[in-house]
């Protein structure tokens, strides 16, 4: 599928890869169908592109899409943020507020790393999928929303369920329609539009004439497993039309020079796996300790040390009963 025309959203997403294509077809019965979509895939494949072709296909489009990091949401305000809460009902509540779930009254809730939900959340999102209904904290007023559910998730739901990390009668209800986004080293054939399209889009946002690839970097390209998929793709062409003189050809000994400092980088940064193996729980678990015992117990700085929020550092310390 290529980005010729603007009047059909799926056009976004730049395909010539039967695997993608065939979720693309899927995608836009979906979409006319108003149905429920759990939307899954690595990181960086195009989740939130999906959704929002979704929903701009969709009898909703006039509407704004609510996007919800569930990642972000924290136990203690979970309520207030998915369902808002009237003036005073809790110390800090100075005004009403609308809340994510009608906020998107009439239009999607895309709910982005549903994974990451908590126990209470998960609960509280069973509710509303069940009734339809949200009520605000300190109301006592119910109120009737319209809305139509995108979850996106970087994970395996079912995995998950079977791991007893996800609720079943969540998952279920979920599940109406799943669409698994193909990573991108699966899509070799699409690289070269890719690569086209990201190079135009950059050279155009930075009012620079284009530059060109030959053969051996294209295969080079073609070649490379992508563990970061379009997005690392995307940031590769950013890196070349940004560092690279107009009129520039570049070559797959250029491309390889990018990809080994690309790499290089994140090994200075990663923890490098034993040939043993390891338990990933029990060292996710080990750095919340690390990190709490070096700030002195300070969850914020133990957050920014781990390099994520203080909502998500939360959710791993109860994950973890720490």
């Amino acid at each position: 599928m290529l980005p010729e025309t603007t009047t059909d959203p799926f056009n976004t997403l730049i395909s010539h890869s039967p695997g993608l294509e065939s979720v693309i077809r899927s995608a836009q019965i979906a979409a006319s169908a108003d149905v429920t979509v759990l939307i899954q895939g690595e990181t960086g494949t195009g989740k939130e592109l999906l959704a929002q072709a979704i929903h701009q296909s969709s009898p909703r489009k006039d509407e704004q899409m609510i996007i919800v990091n569930c990642a972000a949401l924290t136990d203690s305000l979970l309520e207030s943020q998915l369902f808002g809460h009237v003036a005073g009902a809790f110390t800090g509540a100075i005004a009403d507020s609308t809340g994510y779930i009608k906020a998107a009254d009439n239009s999607t809730l895309f709910l982005d790393e549903i994974a990451e939900l908590s126990d209470a959340g998960q609960a509280a999102l069973l509710r509303f999928l069940e009734a339809g209904e949200c009520q605000k904290v300190g109301s006592t007023q119910t109120l009737r929303v319209d809305v139509r559910v995108v979850a996106a998730s970087h994970r395996d739901l079912r995995q998950q369920v079977d791991a007893g990390k996800f609720r079943a009668d969540l998952f279920y209800r979920l599940n109406v329609v799943t669409l698994t986004l193909p990573p991108l080293r699966t899509r070799p054939r699409d690289i070269p539009l890719l690569v086209q399209h990201f190079t135009q889009l950059y050279s155009s946002k930075q009012s620079m004439p284009t530059v060109d690839y030959d053969r051996s970097a294209i295969r080079r390209m073609q070649q490379h497993d992508w563990p970061g998929n379009v997005r690392e793709l995307r940031n590769l062409c950013a890196r070349c039309v940004t560092l690279n003189r107009a009129g520039t050809t570049i070559t797959d000994s250029m491309i390889s020079e990018q990809l080994a400092i690309q790499s290089s980088s994140l090994d200075a940064s990663l923890f490098q796996l034993p040939d043993s193996g390891i338990k990933l729980e029990d060292l996710e678990c080990d750095l919340l300790k690390q990190a709490l015992s070096k700030t002195n117990g300070n969850k914020t700085q133990a957050a920014r040390l781990l390099g994520i929020s203080r909502d998500a550092f939360l959710y791993r310390l109860k994950k973890h009963s720490l």
